[in-house]
Formats: C-alpha cells, structure tokens, sequence
C-alpha cells in the first residue's frame, strides 16, 4: 500500500490549508482512512478519522475547523483546514485501514503555523 500527502505548508494563524492524500496497492475493502499529526515533542494524535457509512470523528480542538473527506472509490481523502491555529503545526500524516491488514501511513506534510 502506498499513500502520498501533500497540501502542506506555512501559513498564518487564521488561515486555511487543505492537505489531500492519494492511496494506491489497496487489495481489500477499506475500513477508514484517517490523517494523524506529530508535533514537535508531543504523541502523535489522530486529527480526523472517516470510516464506513461516512462516520467521521475529530480530535476535540479541531472540532469545527477541519472537515475530513474521502473519494467514492475510498482511495484519496483530503482534510480541510481552516483558522489554523500555531498548536496545529505538525506533521500531518494520512493513513489507510484495509479490512484484513494493518493500518498503513504515508511520508508526512508538514504544517507551519506562524502567530
């Protein structure tokens, strides 16, 4: 399975990013597709997770701000991020779960937000 991330950047606090995120090598139905971020010294944490029947959740600080979203085949999903704040700067990262398989990642993107 291959997923590649882009859309990342710098930007100011209050602005907007969209990182989208391709999959590619998936052999079984995917169970969700999900994007994680690592910030500097901190855990990675998952940011926004879609799953089957479009059921979505959102870690609580980004709720309102970022919109998750998929393609109809599940091969692609972007995040939507508006009024970004310097606590989102990170590594963002996608990742695909397939039915049968591990969750698998992508190389990150990285997101700057300046104050």
């Amino acid at each position: 399975v291959q997923l590649q991330a882009s859309g990342g950047g710098l930007v100011q606090a209050g602005g907007s990013l969209r990182l989208s995120c391709s999959v590619s090598g998936i052999t079984f139905s995917v169970q969700s597709l999900a994007w994680y971020r690592q910030a500097p010294a901190k855990q990675r944490e998952l940011v926004a997770i879609i799953k089957k029947g479009d059921r979505t959740d959102y870690e609580e600080s980004v709720k309102g701000r970022f919109t998750i979203s998929r393609d109809d085949r599940w091969r692609a999903t972007s995040l939507q991020m508006n009024n970004l704040q310097p606590d989102d700067t990170g590594l963002y990262y996608c990742y695909v779960k397939e039915y049968l398989r591990e969750a698998a990642r992508g190389q990150g993107t990285l997101v700057t937000v300046s104050s």
